[in-house]
């Protein structure tokens, strides 16, 4: 894991700067506000001004860059200059060509091979047990839909539920309708269908619901629920039988979905599609509400980890706190999460070299090459990922976010690969690369149906990002974002700049925060019960 150079962190007339590797030519501004032209940078950089003013986290030359020659950052080159770049300038994206894309042919197959850390032992959580053998963070009741057609309804009966029901099953967290753009209107035959039919299904199988399966259909839509979920991928339910109202529904030990159809002739308006919704809503919530927390060891953590709205902080602070945090989840025996293609794949070498084995190396190659593909059939490369926030918060271009984003992974090999949509099993524990997209949403959405329990998601420009699905750690990588945001910020990952903490003590808070909250201590976005809608991930057709 890359970490700033502590030598390379200078005061002088008060300027701070920071440059992550010695052999850096540029390095960053962290004074809140940016610095003024003249400003002296002072030792070890001699009498080196600036030359013109440089925004906080922006880029200053170090030395004279002659036009052509590399800007190196995190010590590896993120762009090549234009034209020349005298000592002291602002270094920005329009004065950088960015890198070709590192081929993903010849590259290094598990080649690092690290000691085994000691295992770190004796550290549990208060989590619910589920039937499979996961644990839940959260015990919360789902509504899977098959088809957007149905999320007006279901928001309307998820809003009655909580009024009407959830006072009465104080032991359930709460009700969360898993409403989605897919199910009709699609290629559903398509190559890539899969994708997103198998995310929604195992989304409604994560273990903060406890193993509770309860759908809402229209009945026409190309999505039918024994397509969602075919027999044998949930456990068994009380079912309805033709014709039977929901409060007369008898226990089956048949692989039955339990489905309330909008369209079924026994509706008679749309009072009666609430009703159904709600009696069956009440069904699960029995046995949900007899559900009580547990002890159980750190290592049923499922820790999805994620950036957005980064800046060029977020591989300074928040990022290497996030990964020292990863290496001690590993050494727990627990599971954690990183993604995002775009952002890992100037990376690559990173990534294959870590692999615990060459076939989990050709499993990352594998997946980016697939990606790179998908990219290629929109017409555009990974450069599309950046936003203007990134550039404004000193981030020129994707590979410089790339080489702050894979901090996050911390140093542990790479245990495991998982494709769009897939679910963990139990045996697929310690680090492993999920490949997502790196959009936000998408991203969060994959994580959860991978199993994911528990999210940590950084963020330097700032987000108020949330799932309603799981707990969701927010991370700060500037103190100033931190107190301007300070109801919605979990954690302060500036104190690292500011000089109050060291990456290991961050990555020690945080570690520390996840077993609490695990245990039921709400988030900020918990507490503001903010969240963002699922965001299925569709490489097919729409029709």
């Amino acid at each position: 894991m890359i970490a700033p150079d502590p030598s390379f962190s200078q005061k002088s007339m008060h300027a701070i700067i920071i440059r992550m590797q010695a052999t850096d030519n540029v390095a960053i501004v962290a004074n809140e506000g940016g610095l003024p032209a003249g400003t002296a940078l002072g030792a070890p950089h001699g009498d080196l001004t600036l030359r013109e003013k440089v925004p906080q986290a922006h880029k200053v030359a170090l030395v004279d860059i002659p036009q052509g020659a590399a800007v190196l950052r995190y010590g590896v080159p993120i762009g090549y200059a234009k034209a020349d770049i005298p000592a002291g300038s602002w270094v920005h994206e329009r004065l950088l060509d960015m890198p070709a894309a590192r081929e993903l042919q010849g590259l290094p197959m598990a080649t690092v091979k690290r000691p085994t850390p000691e295992p770190l032992t004796g550290y549990t959580f208060e989590g619910y047990r589920n039937p499979d053998g996961s644990v839940g963070t959260r015990n919360l009741l789902a509504i899977t839909t098959t088809v957007q057609c149905v999320a007006g309804v279901v928001d309307v009966a998820v809003e009655r539920i909580r009024k009407e029901l959830l006072p009465k099953y104080p032991n359930v967290d709460g009700v969360v309708g898993l409403e989605h753009t897919y199910g009709c209107g699609v290629a559903i035959d398509a190559p890539e269908a899969p994708i997103p039919i198998r995310t929604l299904r195992n989304i409604s199988l994560n273990p903060n619901f406890g193993g509770e399966v309860m759908v809402v259909s229209l009945g026409c839509e190309k999505l039918q629920p024994d397509r969602l979920l075919p027999p044998g991928s949930f456990r068994n339910i009380p079912i309805r039988q033709p014709g039977e109202s929901g409060s007369s529904a008898s226990e089956q030990n048949d692989d039955k979905l339990d489905v309330v159809c909008l369209q079924d002739s026994a509706h008679i308006g749309f009072m009666s599609m609430i009703d159904d919704i709600m009696v069956t809503a009440k069904r699960h919530l029995e046995r949900l509400n007899a559900r009580r927390r547990e002890t159980v060891p750190a290592s049923e953590l499922v820790v999805g980890v994620q950036c957005g709205g980064s800046d060029a902080f977020s591989g300074v602070t928040a990022n290497p706190a996030v990964g020292y945090m990863a290496d001690l989840l590993v050494r727990a025996g627990a599971t954690i999460m990183f993604s995002e293609n775009t952002e890992v794949r100037d990376a690559v070498e990173q990534l294959t070299s870590r692999a615990a084995t060459p076939a989990v190396a050709e499993e990352i190659v594998r997946e980016l090459g697939w990606y790179d593909q998908y990219l290629e059939r929109g017409r555009v490369d990974r450069a599309a990922n950046t936003t203007p926030g990134n550039k404004a918060g000193g981030l020129s271009n994707i590979v410089e976010k790339a080489m702050g984003s894979i901090i996050k992974s911390g140093t542990a090999p790479i245990a495991h690969v998982l494709s769009p949509g897939n679910k963990l099993s139990r045996e697929q524990r310690g680090l492993v690369y999920a490949a997502t997209p790196a959009s936000d949403f998408i991203c969060g959405t994959l994580q959860l149906a991978a199993g994911m329990n528990l999210h940590v998601f950084t963020t330097g420009r700032g987000t108020p990002y949330g799932l309603a699905e799981c707990p969701v750690v927010k991370v700060a990588t500037r103190t100033e974002l931190a107190k301007r945001w300070h109801d919605l910020m979990d954690v302060n990952a500036g104190r690292v700049a500011d000089g109050e903490l060291t990456i290991e003590e961050a990555g020690w808070e945080l570690f520390r925060l996840l077993l609490d909250v695990a245990s039921g201590k709400k988030t900020w976005a918990e507490q503001w019960k903010l969240h963002n809608s699922l965001v299925l991930f569709n490489p097919a057709p729409i029709t």
